[in-house]
């Protein structure tokens, strides 16, 4: 326990840490924000943080699954469906106290669309969205598609700016409001060195019962437990798999699931060397025991019930109208099978060694390096499983920086065989950016420039969609696709976990972005 009281007291004199009394809670995130204007957001912190200050045009609710929004009173499809026109509710401001109204929708719309604005988040909606026109006197705007899609209000779920900030629609990342932004959510929020602090703004819309909030970056994962358990926090965002014991055997603390809509993956360079033979890379597949790997890098036992760890066969999680259930994932390897893969494709083994054209197969396998926190030693425990299987390799963690600025575009496809990694998805599960050739500005995050017509020609069946039932045919279709082709191996969805204490009630996590429905929180 010595241990425990140093670390406690040693971040506690640090970050000034004390138990905030009132309607005011504090908890412990993954790190600061990078910015607060949701133009530029880059990851899951930035976009929970996003979630308390501004509202996105529609939303999932977490109870139902249903789209809502708290910004549009009615809707409907216009054009012949290549318009959806939204009536704005009355009555909503913006936290400077201005009138919310659909120039400031059409002026989001366009920033999206100003390709002199750098937002990563951008690119989808400028492939699915043409433009938009505002309707003062009704309180309405047209937001114009590129085509009829049979779920345009999922193409829209962006948050929405306000057009008064803004001299352009060249919005930049270093403008003040990306630490000092104005938006119609149910907090206002700050960002400092050491925390971002949020603080309730009453609207027509919103009504927060909890008046203030703190976001501070969590440490070492130890420490952010122990002060969660002994009353310094409120809340932790993560709780590592390998703490969740010490917050179930706490009265004061409960732990909540926090679905991140997240797959984890092992991408394939199809276009290099030995993976180039779909036989090899299935070779790799059934050298490769998920159930080991969990156990060793996440510590769930096989036998364990109610997983946090479940093992899905395709681009879906197994919860999403997507996932094809007919394709089992394979939870153990098959060493005999993984041979007589190899030696169709030509391989020849030597001394434990696989040799192919005369020389042994040497993977370069990278992993995107955060996800080391999640599934401890997960690069080397895989490096293990396919050195043992006959394959040589060499392991290397990508940056954070590196992953989401060249890797996902394809800019490391010439230094790698193999790399690890995981998306998560919104309100749109649309893994085309990841699957079609890239080409005419499809593909955008084909991690190897994976390219297929026959897939191409099921992403293209998915695009011209009018129904749900016919995208999902063509996604179940994808997915048994790629289980036999294997431009990637799909590992599994993993449970995150968020730790609250007891006097934090209704705290209701939304899918993906967590604080959507913060309104109903108290404490």
């Amino acid at each position: 326990m010595s241990r425990v009281r140093h670390l406690i007291s040693a971040i506690g004199l640090c970050a000034g840490i004390t138990m905030l009394a009132g309607s005011s809670i504090s908890f412990y995130e993954e790190s600061l924000p990078t910015t607060m204007n949701p133009l530029f957001s880059r990851g899951m912190v930035d976009k929970r943080t996003h979630e308390l200050v501004f509202d996105r045009l529609f939303y999932r609710s977490a109870i139902t699954n249903e789209l809502k929004s708290n910004l549009v009173a009615k809707w409907q499809k216009v054009e012949e469906g290549n318009g959806l026109k939204i009536y704005l509710k009355e009555g909503v401001k913006w936290h400077d106290g201005k009138n919310f109204g659909p120039d400031d929708v059409c002026f989001t719309v366009d920033a999206m669309l100003n390709p002199k604005t750098p937002s990563p988040i951008a690119k989808p909606y400028r492939e699915s969205i043409v433009g938009c026109e505002s309707f003062k006197k009704e309180n309405s705007a047209v937001i114009k598609f590129v085509k009829p899609f049979h779920n345009p209000r999922e193409r829209v779920a962006f948050s929405v700016l306000p057009a008064h900030m803004f001299d352009s629609t060249e919005v930049s990342p270093d403008l003040d409001f990306s630490s000092r932004p104005v938006g119609t959510g149910p907090m206002k929020g700050a960002k400092g060195r050491q925390a971002v602090t949020f603080t309730a703004m009453p609207n027509a819309h919103h009504n927060a019962k909890i008046l203030q909030a703190q976001a501070q970056e969590g440490g070492d994962p130890f420490v952010q437990v122990r002060t969660l358990l002994t009353g310094g926090v409120h809340g932790v965002i993560a709780v590592a798999p390998q703490h969740r014991p010490d917050v179930r055997a706490s009265d004061d603390v409960a732990l909540k699931s926090y679905d991140l809509r997240s797959w984890w993956f092992i991408a394939l360079n199809t276009n290099k060397g030995a993976l180039s033979s779909q036989k090899v890379r299935a070779a790799i597949e059934h050298t490769v025991d998920r159930t080991q790997l969990r156990e060793l890098t996440i510590g769930v036992k096989a036998e364990e019930a109610n997983s946090p760890c479940e093992f899905v066969s395709g681009p879906f999680v197994g919860s999403s109208p997507y996932y094809n259930r007919s394709i089992k994932p394979r939870p153990r390897a098959d060493r005999a099978k993984a041979a007589e893969l190899m030696k169709e494709a030509g391989a020849q083994e030597q001394a434990g060694r696989w040799i192919l054209g005369g020389e042994p197969i040497t993977l370069r396998i990278g992993m995107n390096a955060p996800l080391d926190s999640e599934a401890k030693d997960l690069l080397n425990q895989i490096g293990n499983q396919l050195q043992e299987g006959g394959f040589d390799r060499q392991v290397f963690r990508v940056p954070y920086d590196d992953w989401v600025t060249r890797a996902v575009t394809g800019r490391l496809s010439d230094q790698f065989d193999a790399l690890i990694g995981k998306w998560s998805f919104g309100v749109v599960e649309e893994v085309n950016p990841m699957f079609h050739t890239r080409t005419g500005g499809q593909g955008a995050l084909n991690i190897f420039n994976y390219s297929n017509a026959d897939v191409d020609g099921i992403l293209t069946r998915y695009d011209a969609a009018k129904t749900d039932t016919e995208a999902q045919d063509a996604y179940h279709e994808l997915h048994e696709y790629l289980a036999r082709d294997l431009p990637y191996i799909f590992l599994w969805k993993l449970d995150t976990k968020s730790a609250w204490r007891n006097e934090v009630r209704n705290n209701t996590i939304s899918p993906f972005f967590y604080f959507t429905e913060f309104d109903g929180w108290r404490l």
